[in-house]
């Protein structure tokens, strides 16, 4: 979907107004996979507010709006907890924050696992009311009847394999998938099953490096890494992760910034000021004239 919601740029600091660019469809990003091969690697984050969306927008050719909002956003211990509200909420905000890249939203747990007809009922939601050019899913051959009913009723899906965070108590926690060679097949197995069933690119988390290279090979659509190989389709990562926001991220992310040191000393620095009666100063406050 193309359609961008914008406020009043002159009242609203929250939505500058955005450089002329077309969205990216779901379309074009399964093209850049081509006779097995994508020239072009496909940059994904993720994104929870309109303001953030714009900032990582121009960059990207997807957002993906992921249940990780529950620990990034919410505090919460794992993404069990996210309601469809939430993701919603988030959803929409993004969508109105981007106007480049094409944004996908996580479904949450229990809003699938049950039935194609009652991942249906969520999915539809969640496109109606966000505006996102699709969903995403956790889960292999266990949802290929599911990806098949959504998408031959007009919903792209994105599925997810592997590491499914889901499904973190049944894994047994969040370590490294197929380290067995049982596993191993299990997984490129879930990847050609969801690939069949219409799914337009795959996630591929925390599989040992050798399984996400196998997969990308084997199906036709994009893999898009995260703890998985530089040889994926594409590459995803939490932005406040790569962006230094927390003390403990999973091995596989690189952090690329430090922003929990420049927030923190920036609020060292208002205290002192606020605390010496120094902000606001003249420049900060209005005069009499």
């Amino acid at each position: 979907m193309s359609t961008t919601f914008q406020l009043d740029t002159a009242t609203s600091r929250a939505n500058p107004t955005p450089a002329p660019m077309k969205r990216l469809t779901v379309p074009q990003i399964q093209r850049r996979k081509f006779e097995g091969r994508t020239e072009n690697p496909l940059v994904m984050l993720t994104a929870y507010t309109a303001r953030q969306a714009q900032l990582l927008d121009p960059h990207c050719d997807l957002l993906l709006v992921g249940d990780s909002l529950g620990q990034v956003i919410y505090g919460l211990p794992s993404t069990l907890s996210v309601t469809l509200d939430m993701m919603i909420a988030h959803g929409a905000a993004v969508v109105r924050g981007s106007y480049h890249s094409v944004v996908i939203v996580d479904m949450p747990f229990g809003t699938y696992e049950a039935s194609p007809q009652q991942a249906f009922a969520a999915a539809s939601r969640i496109m109606a009311e966000t505006g996102c050019a699709g969903v995403k899913l956790e889960g292999g051959q266990a949802m290929a009847e599911t990806i098949a009913f959504l998408t031959a009723r007009g919903i792209p899906v994105m599925a997810h394999v592997g590491l499914t965070p889901q499904a973190v108590n049944a894994l047994g926690g969040y370590g490294a998938r197929g380290k067995s060679q049982q596993e191993h097949e299990k997984i490129v197995a879930d990847g050609v099953a969801v690939a069949n069933a219409g799914a337009f690119a795959i996630v591929v988390e925390g599989v040992l490096e050798p399984i996400a290279i196998a997969l990308t090979k084997t199906v036709e659509v994009p893999t898009i890494g995260i703890g998985a190989s530089a040889q994926c389709d594409g590459q995803v990562l939490v932005t406040e992760d790569m962006l230094g926001m927390f003390e403990r991220v999973p091995r596989f992310v690189k952090r690329y910034e430090t922003i929990a040191e420049t927030i923190s000393g920036a609020a060292v620095r208002y205290a002192e000021e606020v605390r010496a009666r120094v902000f606001p100063g003249p420049e900060q406050t209005y005069q009499p004239k």
